[in-house]
């Protein structure tokens, strides 16, 4: 199960575009800044994003919550959040990483796995359970304290 994000609007006006009106990168990833194995896979998205597409903040960041109103602080703990600044659509877990191996260099080799029968379900059980058990792979004591209400819903 995913956190279900929310578009919210105001006054017939979406809540966040004044963020998205003026993209200084096409795509936003927001990681957990506390979490050692997210820390290692944003290294390699910094070496691998050669033409700058990808502008890769923290959660715990000071106006994250601001920029991105219709993502709820739960949805962080939960997965990594990718949003493309034009429009702010937004994709977490395994689509978020679907997403970004479309636009990076040379992902396009291993993003049509995703299309394979089957794939898209097995990526994201397989997403669930790694971030469930993220402390076994070297993120520390950050990740071991989880917050009760985070359902995953595979179990």
């Amino acid at each position: 199960m995913t956190t279900p994000v929310v578009r919210f609007t105001v006054a017939g006006r979406r809540m966040g575009d004044q963020t998205l009106a003026h993209p200084i990168r096409r795509y936003t990833v927001i990681y957990d800044g506390h979490c050692k194995v997210c820390g290692r896979m944003v290294r390699a998205l910094r070496k691998w994003d050669r033409n700058n597409q990808l502008e890769i903040v923290p959660s715990q960041a000071s106006a994250v919550c601001e920029r991105f109103p219709w993502i709820p602080q739960r949805a962080y703990a939960d997965s990594i959040q990718v949003v493309r600044t034009s429009d702010g659509k937004t994709w977490q877990a395994a689509a978020a990483l679907e997403e970004l191996l479309k636009v990076l260099p040379k992902g396009r080799l291993i993003a049509w796995l995703f299309k394979v029968p089957f794939a898209r379900p097995l990526a994201d059980r397989f997403y669930k359970w790694f971030a469930r058990n993220r402390s076994h792979f070297g993120c520390g004591d950050h990740c071991q304290v989880r917050t009760p209400d985070l359902d995953y819903g595979d179990e």
